[in-house]
């Protein structure tokens, strides 16, 4: 939960993306977008099963322009980079700008959740944070979007009526205000222009 504002002038800004059912679809019409000298890191977790390998770095490796990796344990954010939270492990932003994993228990059945990497990204960070909620099928990430807006981010949901599953987005619209409300072929444009302007 965001509690006051930190000394961020050593973070990079930083992108948190969630999602759930329809989010790799979603994502790839935002990622391609990001052109090759953005300047904030870029966080997602999308909702995976535990006992599966997650082939989304391979995926999007291969159709953008910034490199791409897995989360592993106390890595550092780097403007430029984006990163993909692992299956069965949530993704925290600590306040020295980097990304821990943990294996606390699920929560909304799910792990890694969006609301943990959206209100650890709101402490973290504060307004160094842009929140991103996509298409999905449970609540997630509607708790993480107040936290995120309680702390001067930016917040971006998807659209319900773009959405494969309307409820995820629907939900942190019914919660808390948001900066925008945009199909997801208009997020990675205006992710860039937010980032470069």
């Amino acid at each position: 939960m965001y509690l006051q504002p930190r000394d961020t002038r050593h973070v990079p800004q930083t992108i948190l993306i969630g999602g759930s059912a329809g989010s790799v679809e979603a994502l790839g019409q935002i990622l391609p977008a990001l052109p090759a000298d953005f300047a904030a890191a870029v966080v997602i977790v999308v909702h995976l099963p535990a006992n599966s390998p997650s082939l989304l770095v391979d995926i999007f490796a291969q159709r953008m322009a910034l490199p791409v990796a897995e989360v592993h344990d106390k890595v550092q954010l780097v403007p430029g980079h984006v990163y993909f939270a692992p299956p069965d492990y949530h993704v925290l932003v600590e306040p020295e700008g980097e990304l821990t994993l943990n294996d606390d228990p699920p929560l909304h059945f799910c792990r890694p959740a969006i609301d943990l990497l959206f209100e650890s990204g709101a402490d973290a960070l504060g307004k160094k944070a842009v929140g991103v909620l996509l298409t999905g099928a449970n609540h997630d990430g509607a708790a993480g979007m107040a936290a995120l807006a309680a702390a001067g981010a930016m917040t971006i949901v998807q659209d319900p009526a773009d959405a494969q599953v309307p409820l995820m987005p629907s939900s942190a619209l019914k919660k808390t205000p948001v900066n925008r409300v945009l199909p997801a072929s208009a997020i990675g444009p205006a992710l860039a222009a937010l980032v470069h302007g």
